[in-house]
Formats: C-alpha cells, sequence, structure tokens
C-alpha cells in the first residue's frame, strides 16, 4: 500500500502539511501515527498517509490478486452507495466465489477487512459483493421478512427462520423496524443462529 511520511512538531502540523502536498481533505485521509525518539526539547511526531483513492485502488488489486491465486479470471466494478464504497467482484465462476449461502464471499470479506485494519488504523467501511449477490439477496430477504411478517399478524403465531449470518440477520431487523404489529429477535448460537419474526400486541 502506497504511504506518504511527514514529520511536524504535532499531530495537527503534520496532518496539515500532509492535506497541502496530498490537495486532499482531512476526511479522505487514513493517518497512522509512528513511534519516533524525541530530544528532550525536541519533540516531533510522524506519521503515516494513505489517501482513500489510494487505499481503494489497493483493495481492488489485493482482490485480483487473491482471485487470480485461487484460479479465477476476475475484474472489479466499483460503486458508492450511500457514502459507502462497494467493490463488485466479476468472475468466471461467480458460483464458487459466492459459495453455499454465501459463505466463500463472507470469508473473502473477512479477510479483506483484516487485511485493512493491519494497514490502517481508521476504520474503512465497505462492502464486498459478487455479481451483487448481497444486493439480490438483501431484496428476496426484505420480501421474505415482510411475508412472513403478514403471517405472523394474521395467525399471532411467531415463526423461526432459517440461520443467517449477522449481515442477513440485519436485514431481517431493519425490514421489520416499523412494521406494526410484530417484532425480531434473534436467537440460538452461530453458525445456527437466527432470527424469530413474534406477534405484537398492540
Amino acid at each position: 500500500m502506497k504511504k506518504h511520511e511527514y514529520i511536524g512538531k504535532n499531530l495537527e502540523e503534520a496532518t496539515n502539511m500532509a492535506m497541502e502536498d496530498l490537495q486532499d481533505t482531512k476526511d479522505n485521509l487514513y493517518i497512522k501515527e509512528i513511534p519516533i525518539k524525541n530530544g528532550l526539547f525536541n519533540k516531533k511526531t510522524k506519521i503515516e498517509v494513505t489517501t482513500k483513492d489510494e487505499l481503494i485502488e489497493y483493495i481492488k488489486s489485493f482482490l485480483l490478486d487473491i482471485t487470480k491465486q485461487m484460479g479465477f479470471k476476475s475484474n472489479i466494478e466499483i460503486k458508492k452507495r450511500e457514502e459507502i464504497i462497494n467493490f463488485i467482484l466479476y468472475s468466471d465462476n461467480n458460483a464458487v466465489l459466492i459459495g453455499k449461502n454465501g459463505r466463500n464471499l463472507e470469508a473473502l470479506s473477512i479477510i479483506t477487512h483484516q487485511m485493512i485494519s493491519k494497514e490502517i488504523e481508521n476504520p474503512f467501511k465497505f462492502i464486498l459483493d459478487v455479481e451483487e449477490y448481497k444486493q439480490k439477496r438483501q431484496n428476496d430477504l426484505e420480501r421474505l421478512a415482510r411475508k412472513i411478517a403478514r403471517e405472523v399478524v394474521l395467525t399471532k403465531t411467531e415463526v423461526k427462520l432459517e440461520a443467517m449470518n449477522s449481515y442477513e440477520r440485519r436485514i431481517i431487523h431493519n425490514a421489520l423496524t416499523n412494521k406494526k404489529g410484530v417484532y425480531t429477535e434473534s436467537v440460538g448460537e452461530q453458525p445456527n443462529r437466527c432470527v424469530v419474526i413474534k406477534p405484537k400486541e398492540e
């Protein structure tokens, strides 16, 4: 990952030097303070800086490299949705990259997040997807949640959904947050943790 080093009298001065040199705002800079030996009367602050654009390019290269090592030809489309960067992979074997119930995709996402956390201190929010599988899955889960919720309202009987990962459970919870007559709870332990849609007395 490309990093730029700056040394100032303090963190603020070093950061200002970075913004001026890189011609970017502080919000688009990922700053890591580096320990430096200081004299008794000559204290300095050293930082490593990566821009958001450089970080995005690094993640793109990392994903292309790791999928190549897996034996897949792939390309990546980058989209920005609600201030979150979406990396959408397209390969010659999307089904394998996604895996059963999205497990391979989830593992690849975890590896990428861990890689970034070692490089920068600031959190970088992004979504990794394959052929917009997550977007399609989100649409399907939201439709399922609304359908089951209607049944629960009519029958006054709770319904337990299939086991889901935390990302999918959050979709169900969010879809029914303002739904009258029902509420949701996550129950069980991973990997069998699931959402229960329950009737609510008005």
